[in-house]
């Protein structure tokens, strides 16, 4: 069990990466990757909430070392991981992991990248210039992750996970 959880984390932490340089849309000083939304979600429906926070931490990190990513990879992606993975523990269907996502990422962390942009990047930005980038993306992100994991592929793989 724990085997196929960090092969599973592995492989989402993959793709994550190697697709940070082909997907993404450019916005302001940040850079949004719908690929990353979606691999919140599937990690926190997967694997839970601390594997999804733990896939988006490591992803950012090796985005950042590999110069597609900034720092506000980091807010974005790990604040919705982990809000999807306890809104899917709490009530285990994949909208709520969705809309945790949505929110974590598009509002939340819309808002933690406005406090590091503007404090450690010196963004003259308004908190506004990074939410709706960030929920577009975030949106964008759910969407694709909802579609995959009503697929009876990922619906095998859910059902292996939760026993």
């Amino acid at each position: 069990m724990q085997t196929r959880k960090l092969t599973t984390a592995a492989l989402l932490i993959a793709i994550g990466t190697l697709s940070a340089h082909l997907v993404y849309i450019p916005v302001g000083v940040s850079r949004c990757f719908p690929v990353q939304h979606a691999i919140n979600v599937l990690g926190a429906v997967m694997l839970g909430p601390d594997y999804a926070l733990a896939i988006a931490f490591i992803i950012s990190c090796l985005r950042n070392m590999f110069g597609t990513g900034s720092l506000l990879a980091f807010p974005g992606s790990m604040i919705g991981a982990l809000l999807a993975g306890f809104m899917y523990a709490r009530f285990k269907n994949i909208p709520s992991a969705m809309f945790g996502e949505v929110f974590g990422t598009g509002i939340l962390g819309g808002l933690v990248a406005w406090v590091i942009a503007s404090t450690m990047l010196g963004s003259k930005a308004a908190a506004w210039f990074f939410i709706p980038p960030f929920l577009v993306s975030t949106i964008g992100g759910s969407i694709i992750a909802g579609l995959l994991l009503k697929s009876s592929v990922f619906q095998t793989q859910i059902s292996k996970e939760n026993k």
